[in-house]
């Protein structure tokens, strides 16, 4: 479901009543990819509830530059609401997700193992609140990245 962090706040303190736990990750899904599958495919089996962060298109072209995102975040967020092990979607427009990982304050918090723990945004305040923070090995040669690339060499 796609849905803003007020509704995000209270499923996840209903599923904390009930024992279950939430999981979360973030990023630009902006082309849907079979790493992307992978990735969250194994994030859900860390818990009962995944809850997706997603990056707004101001945030994305911020970060990603000029011509990214190549689709709007709508769509992004009406596509992963569609896969099997996502829960939750909520958008997010700073350039990281730290305020709503603080808000959300996840059981487990999910990223690619292309990152160090210490690097994660947000590991220490899940840490400090009793949570964990786990990667997830990358798919090789899957990312968007390497999508839009062989894209640009077709076209040239």
């Amino acid at each position: 479901m796609i849905t803003d962090i007020n509704t995000i706040i209270n499923i996840r303190d209903a599923a904390k009543q009930n024992g279950q736990t939430v999981v979360f990750t973030n990023g630009c899904f902006d082309i849907i990819h079979p790493g992307h599958c992978k990735y969250l495919t194994e994030s859900r089996k860390m818990g009962d509830i995944l809850i997706i962060g997603l990056n707004s298109d101001a945030s994305i072209g911020r970060i990603k530059g000029n011509g990214r995102p190549v689709n709007p975040e709508l769509d992004r967020a009406f596509v992963l609401d569609t896969l099997k092990p996502v829960d939750y979607v909520v958008i997010f427009e700073e350039d990281t997700p730290f305020e709503l990982i603080s808000q959300v304050l996840p059981d487990v918090l999910v990223k690619g193992n292309d990152y160090a723990i210490e690097d994660i945004i947000g590991a220490d305040v899940v840490i400090d609140n009793g949570g964990v923070v786990r990667t997830i090995p990358l798919v090789a040669g899957k990312s968007t990245t390497s999508i839009i690339s062989r894209m640009v060499d077709v076209h040239t």
